[in-house]
């Protein structure tokens, strides 16, 4: 190429390429790529203000008349008087050399909120509870359904309509579902958004008082909270919702069915198609084993049909996440975010185990009859699995029964 580049100075690129066999898009391509010479540093802008120019122009932005005026109101100042120091932009320029441009007027800065990142590997050890409003008979009214959900085994754990929000229903919703589930101290880590009754002082002692851990999503942040949103998703999507609730009653006739259909029959695709109950309950396993049988046989009467080898039934989480860590293939290490000490593993090959030693405890139970949650849970937290039908039922009719017969007296 360098025998080109010489003689194509005295014949030309076109014939110094023919007669020497090269292509020109390589000849070109060489001549993009080759290194640049060095050129020397430029020197000092002829426009320039000198260096005495410049401390005069500090020294009048820094004087006691202009020390509380903008660069434009001094620059006007000035030229009212048939003075001209510099333009507007070189004001700020020399101001942001010595870091003096900033926001002089008091005005609240946010805080930079760290990211929720919560890991649950059993059931009872992170929570996530919402609230979400169901519309009334009439425009502007509205009934109020409370919901704690359990992320690693979407087990509602607990429930309540109610007429209004309020931040002591809320507190006794947390603390029955707690002594329901029988929940010991430093088990629990609770997470909901940023809403008057989730940041309460009465919520706040009480899960202090329980020994639970609290959790909040960052402000104007939709998808720390990703749990609760998708089990209403869930509830507002079933065919049988109605479009209006015409009575309180009505509201809650529906809840009972649909809370006892979610947890009971529902076949959750992000838990291995399981039911709720199953997991929650300790009955995965039996329920995979039966499964496998039953695909065992199917493979074993016709192989052919299965291209890809003996099938097996979807697996179970082993590990649920509020905002995973990013690994370190994904991020840029001069960017790599410090991982939680409380909710992950040091390494990314480190093997799941919950924080909390002494975990998964067996004080789990189903809930009991109450008037904050639905009393047709399971009665009997392990019936046997090899009963239970591996097909999708339709929401059962709904019956009275679920939130104790009664709603709240302290609801007006």
């Amino acid at each position: 190429m360098q025998a080109a580049s010489e003689l194509s100075q005295t014949v030309g690129v076109q014939r110094a390429c023919q007669a020497l066999g090269i292509p020109r898009a390589s000849y070109y391509r060489k001549q993009r790529t080759a290194p640049m010479a060095p050129t020397a540093p430029a020197g000092p802008c002829p426009r320039a203000l000198t260096s005495a120019e410049r401390q005069t122009v500090r020294e009048t932005l820094y004087s006691e008349r202009f020390a509380d005026q903008s660069p434009r109101e001094v620059y006007a100042t000035l030229l009212d008087e048939g003075q001209y120091l510099c333009s507007v932009r070189t004001m700020y320029r020399l101001l942001k050399e010595e870091q003096a441009v900033r926001e002089r007027r008091d005005q609240l800065r946010h805080p930079q909120y760290q990211k929720p990142e919560l890991l649950a590997t059993a059931p009872c050890q992170v929570w996530s509870w919402d609230i979400t409003k169901l519309l009334g008979p009439q425009k502007w009214t509205y009934y109020y359904l409370y919901v704690i959900l359990d992320i690693f085994s979407r087990y509602v754990v607990g429930w309540m309509l109610a007429h209004r929000e309020s931040q002591d229903l809320a507190a006794r919703l947390i603390r029955d579902s707690v002594q329901r589930q029988q929940v010991g101290e430093d088990q629990l880590t609770i997470h909901s958004d940023r809403g008057p009754a989730m940041i309460s002082q009465t919520v706040a002692q009480l899960l202090g008082t329980l020994g639970v851990t609290k959790s909040h999503s960052r402000p104007h942040v939709s998808n720390d909270n990703p749990f609760s949103e998708s089990q209403f998703k869930t509830l507002k999507y079933v065919p049988e919702f109605p479009d209006r609730f015409q009575s309180y009653e009505h509201a809650l006739t529906f809840c009972r069915g649909f809370f006892t259909w979610y947890n009971d029959e529902h076949y959750h695709s992000g838990i291995g198609l399981l039911t709720p109950a199953m997991l929650h309950y300790g009955q995965a396993d039996q329920v995979r084993q039966a499964r496998q049988a039953v695909l065992q046989t199917a493979y074993a009467a016709h192989p052919e049909r299965f291209v890809n080898g003996p099938p097996t039934p979807a697996p179970t989480p082993q590990a649920v996440w509020i905002n995973p860590p990013p690994t370190t293939s994904q991020t840029d290490p001069a960017h790599k975010k410090r991982l939680p000490e409380n909710h992950c593993p040091q390494e990314p090959n480190a093997p799941l185990v919950h924080p909390r030693l002494g975990y998964p405890s067996s004080g789990c139970s189903p809930a009991e009859p109450d008037s904050v949650s639905p009393s047709n849970f399971h009665p009997n937290p392990t019936p046997n699995p090899i009963q239970c039908h591996l097909v999708t039922h339709a929401i059962p009719q709904k019956t009275l029964g679920g939130l104790g017969g009664n709603p709240p007296g302290n609801c007006p």
